[in-house]
């Protein structure tokens, strides 16, 4: 038996409804069940699965770039001409981080140390590590800054000492040694007449320090109890701030361990991470929108009050005695030695430190910081962090290894730690946290259109089946008028009697 219009339009109606009911519900339950989804997996949770461990083991590409400025005319930059360098590099090494023991607590934070190991990978550098560059003698040119006040016969003996080592203000090593250390009988004794002025004994290099070590010990939030505090800091090495710097706001341990942030990110949010190399809390702030291998994220840079000056910018006048504006003064946890922190070739910095030095020449693209994250879960999906490590370098009297040179604060070198997530685990990243997030969105206004698209059809088919019904009527009025057939004229008539 054929079903009519009328039944199929009453049915179109039914299903549209619940359609667009379904759908409605989900335009205010949708969001509910996608941010339930994202805090229970970036909750720091041994049973989240995915999230729990890239936090632990960061099972992505990562790898660390050096640059070295190899001093072109060490000579005339003793007689106090202006030094001029030349970028070598990059060397690369791959590196591996990993935490142990993890350490969960009753209020709902978990404390680990994490670990850190570096391997050359020469496929990816210009050269390899037996390369020689000449660059500042830290021994020499550092710790004569550093005795600049002292008595000077003091100055005088300390000279004496670098002849007999045959120590010289600038060094001609491979890169090899400069970065993992080379021994050197000069550490023992700086040690002995002055202890603790160094970080190690026996062998010196800039990131001696690095290899195999760790970066102590974080307390972080895991989130359980509230999801907005998920990877803040609680505490580094049991503090709750530092005394490196002067003033109360400059010593606070502010944020994340700078490698995943609370989720539900915004444009005006900022990505605030202490940093144990860098001894102090930093924050970067919104630039652009963008997408990183098919997932859309915010990126987030360097604000140029980063590392300015406290004349320049108030809130940083705790990390004083500065400079100018784009240099920060590590000195204090870098054993008094006169180290200045800045981005690559003095960028963003004040212009005078680019008329000081010869062969700099920097731009955003090359020498700018970011971090590219997925804001609806906080995880970074492309990292590039770049630092430059500087010497404050000056004619010292009593010291004559210093000669004439000009008081300049001179490149040693600067470095990139990049990484990218990739491969199996961006594959499983963007199933579960992006594409069914995005499905389950979508569903609502699918739904919606399907409710409207049946509800508009059974008004159509309402509307057909009337109109078809009064065509109907009417050829049938045609064909038989209303008025009845004994008012007409009959066909066949009695005869008339």
């Amino acid at each position: 038996m054929a079903v009519s219009k009328s039944t199929l339009s009453i049915v179109f109606i039914v299903l549209g409804g619940l359609a667009v009911l379904f759908g409605t519900v989900l335009v205010f339950v949708g969001p509910i069940i996608i941010d339930d989804q994202i805090v229970k997996n970036i909750e720091i949770n041994p049973n989240s699965g995915l999230s729990y461990t890239m936090w632990k083991d960061i099972p992505v590409p990562f790898f660390m770039s050096v640059y070295f400025f190899h001093i072109v005319n060490p000579n005339e930059t003793l007689n106090g001409e202006k030094p001029m360098v030349e970028q070598r590099g990059p060397y690369v090494y791959s590196e591996n981080r990993w935490k142990d023991n993890i350490t969960f607590h009753d209020n709902h934070t978990v404390s680990y140390m994490e670990y850190r190991q570096y391997f050359f990978e020469e496929s990816m550098s210009v050269g390899n590590e037996s390369d020689v560059v000449t660059i500042p003698n830290m021994l020499v040119l550092g710790a004569s800054v550093m005795m600049e006040n002292m008595p000077l016969p003091l100055r005088k003996l300390v000279s004496s000492t670098f002849k007999s080592f045959n120590e010289g203000p600038f060094l001609t090593k491979p890169v090899g040694e400069l970065m993992w250390g080379y021994d050197s009988k000069l550490v023992d004794f700086l040690n002995n007449l002055l202890p603790g002025m160094l970080p190690t004994s026996g062998k010196f290099g800039l990131f001696a320090e690095f290899n195999n070590s760790n970066t102590g010990q974080f307390t972080v939030f895991t989130g359980r109890d509230d999801i907005r505090k998920v990877h803040m800091v609680d505490s580094w090495n049991g503090l709750k701030s530092v005394d490196y710097w002067s003033s109360e706001q400059c010593n606070m341990i502010n944020g994340t361990a700078g490698q995943m942030w609370p989720p539900f990110m915004t444009k005006e949010s900022t990505m605030p991470f202490y940093s144990p190399d860098a001894c102090r809390s930093m924050e970067l702030v919104y630039q652009r929108t963008g997408v990183s291998r098919g997932i859309p994220v915010y990126r987030f840079v360097a604000p140029k009050t980063l590392f300015s000056n406290g004349s320049d910018y108030s809130p940083n006048e705790g990390f004083c005695p500065c400079r100018q504006s784009g240099l920060l003064n590590v000195s204090t946890c870098r054993y008094n030695s006169p180290v200045f922190m800045s981005h690559p070739h003095f960028f963003e910095a004040d212009p005078v430190l680019l008329d000081t030095v010869d062969g700099l020449s920097p731009n955003e693209d090359e020498h700018g910081l970011f971090i590219d994250i997925h804001p609806e879960t906080g995880v970074p999906m492309n990292v590039s962090i770049r630092l430059q490590l500087n010497l404050l370098i000056k004619s010292v009297p009593g010291i004559t290894e210093t000669g004439d040179i000009a008081e300049v604060v001179i490149p040693l070198i600067w470095f990139e730690e990049s990484g990218y997530i990739d491969g199996p685990v961006l594959n499983t990243f963007r199933t579960n946290l992006v594409v069914l997030p995005m499905v389950l969105e979508y569903m609502q206004y699918i739904f919606i259109g399907l409710g409207l698209a049946g509800i508009l059809g059974a008004v159509v088919l309402y509307v057909s089946d009337k109109v078809k019904s009064r065509m109907v009527g009417q050829r049938c009025t045609d064909v038989y008028p209303s008025s009845s057939v004994s008012e007409k004229t009959p066909l066949l008539q009695s005869p008339t009697r």
